[in-house]
């Protein structure tokens, strides 16, 4: 049995799985919330982990598109980037990924003949976190460029409620 159909077979165990390392990496009652309450709009942040760990493991089941994988990236990394999580926290879960995999397939993964396919993953899994890199990075651009305006606006406001004049170069 080729890997791919091993993956196809197993989605719902691994995608479950690793969902559960994704939860597992907030902080004690937050992870709680987010495993217990299935709700999108009693709770729409893990509705969006959810969606978007799904949408990741159907790009690896299919051919890697980088836009589809980076809107999947961007719906659990947004997440993580405005939680003030460093970026090794916030990508941690891609490379989670690998163990799921592995814990999840180990009798299968006996096998010779699966290794090349093995590590033809875990590069493709390797390339979806250079991706979250950049998905990350942009996220966060976006935070400080909002805080820089938010704070041109506070100063404005100040400044102008002395009497002072502001001008815009």
């Amino acid at each position: 049995m080729k890997l791919s159909e091993l993956l196809a077979e197993k989605k719902t165990a691994i995608v479950d799985r690793w969902l559960k390392v994704v939860f597992d990496s907030y902080p004690g009652e937050s992870a709680l919330f987010l495993h217990g309450e299935k709700d999108r709009f009693q709770n729409p942040m893990g509705y969006r982990l959810t969606e978007g760990i799904h949408g990741l493991f159907e790009a690896l089941l299919q051919d890697l598109d980088a836009e589809r994988v980076k809107a999947c990236l961007d719906e659990v990394i947004r997440i993580r980037a405005i939680q003030e999580f460093s970026p090794a926290q916030a990508l941690a879960f891609i490379f989670l990924l690998k163990n799921v995999i592995r814990e999840e397939l180990a009798p299968a993964l006996a096998d010779a003949s699966l290794a090349l396919e093995v590590l033809e993953l875990e590069s493709r899994i390797d390339g979806v976190a250079l991706l979250g890199f950049d998905v990350y990075m942009k996220r966060r651009e976006k935070l400080y460029e909002i805080r820089v305006k938010e704070i041109k606006s506070r100063i404005g406001g100040l400044l102008r409620k002395a009497g002072l004049s502001v001008s815009n170069p």
